[in-house]
């Protein structure tokens, strides 16, 4: 292999996850959570040969993998340039949180009725981000903080919205590269998450609501802030 971009190596050791009967939904997988961990940057070029020689599949599974990712809008076919790991506007990333919304808060809602599974999720995941934290790994501490969120949808209980969730998350990663400063913008939600799982424990949910939806609104503010300043730097 003659590629020296450090995610045809990730997806060399991959290859283990497909065996002869893989499916272009499983390359998919495979690509999509490297988008979730941030191992794909916006902007990156996923050549079609180093792809397939690090998965050990052929063009064509690979082609479909990336045509499910172009409609997920996490990858962009250009005419005569190949494909690329899609970079977002700041009109998306408004609409991401519009989505987000609807999806955790209506979660919230549902969590009394949730399975204990779906709630210890949630610890595991909040315990995961501080000890990245601990070991000042901080875009782990953002892949945490994406299993978080997606455990807080888990406690709806639905495959659909579960799947919705993770093309959702993979879309947000995308808008986190933006921020110059990883440590500054993720620590503080670290005792943030912390403060949700127990609220949603205690079956406080009407707070874990109202908590939530001021989480969003920083959240958003945030990113928007910092599309706007690279806009600024870009012109």
């Amino acid at each position: 292999m003659t590629g020296t971009d450090p995610w045809i190596e990730l997806l060399a050791g991959d290859r283990s996850l497909l065996d002869r009967t893989s499916t272009v939904e499983r390359v998919a997988d495979v690509l999509r959570q490297r988008i979730i961990e941030g191992a794909l940057p916006p902007g990156t070029r996923l050549s079609e040969e180093n792809a397939g020689k690090a998965l050990a599949v052929s063009r064509n599974t690979l082609r479909e993998a990336f045509r499910l990712l172009v409609h997920e809008r996490l990858l962009v076919h250009e005419f005569h340039r190949g494909v690329f790991v899609r970079v977002l506007s700041a009109d998306d990333v408004v609409d991401l949180y519009r989505i987000r919304r609807i999806l955790e808060t209506g979660a919230v809602r549902n969590a009394g009725a949730a399975k204990p599974e779906r709630v210890t999720a949630l610890d595991t995941a909040v315990r995961d981000g501080e000890q990245a934290a601990a070991e000042s790994r901080w875009r782990d501490v953002g892949t945490a903080n994406m299993v978080f969120h997606q455990a807080v949808a888990g406690l709806a209980g639905s495959p659909r919205v579960d799947d919705s969730m993770r093309q959702l998350l993979a879309e947000l990663r995308l808008a986190f590269h933006v921020m110059s400063r990883p440590q500054e913008f993720h620590q503080p939600y670290l005792e943030l998450n912390r403060e949700l799982t127990k609220l949603i424990i205690g079956g406080e949910l009407a707070e874990v609501e109202r908590r939530l939806n001021e989480y969003f609104d920083t959240a958003e503010t945030q990113l928007i802030e910092a599309y706007r300043q690279t806009m600024e730097l870009a012109e």
